[in-house]
């Protein structure tokens, strides 16, 4: 039996709540500034991304790979599946002598619905120096196997704690 769904936090003015968030999950080009800082070096920096929303989850934002500094991805042998958006191929992050296996994932061939993803990368923003959105530092979603991006524009609860994982 999965635990009972929580009450959902009351959104202020100009925040979402995750909870309003459809399953399955939403794709949306925004212009967002993104950054990623690993080691000190800024790896990725993008004025535009997309981002994947979906019920009790943070945002994700996804990268587009000319945004990405060159170098600092290497390709691992890691692979997971989405019910939704399909195969996931991981990354090894490397920069300022810092070395985090299997920190980015990508969907080399997504499904049709999630396309515009494909080779457009994730960070898990709690294996990075930081991670922003428009100037904002991010706080990593809870749990090693989520990769959400919380700002003050959301409000949870978050999946990922625990006792979360059958909402």
């Amino acid at each position: 039996m999965s635990p009972p769904r929580p009450t959902p936090d009351i959104p202020g003015p100009g925040q979402e709540s995750v909870w309003d968030y459809p399953r399955p999950p939403r794709l949306e080009a925004v212009e967002r500034h993104v950054e990623v800082v690993l080691g000190g070096v800024t790896i990725a920096d993008a004025p535009r991304v997309f981002r994947v929303l979906e019920t009790s989850h943070p945002p994700v934002f996804y990268v587009a790979p000319g945004h990405i500094r060159p170098g600092a991805l290497v390709p691992t042998d890691r692979r997971t599946y989405c019910e939704f958006k399909g195969v996931a191929a991981y990354w090894t992050v490397v920069a300022g002598g810092r070395v985090e296996v299997d920190a980015a994932w990508s969907y080399p061939n997504p499904a049709p619905a999630y396309a515009a993803l494909r080779d457009h990368v994730a960070f898990y923003p709690g294996r990075m120096d930081a991670c922003f959105v428009d100037g904002e530092r991010v706080r990593p979603q809870p749990g090693d196997f989520y990769g959400g991006w919380i700002t003050d524009a959301v409000v949870g609860p978050f999946k990922g704690g625990p006792g979360t994982r059958g909402w």
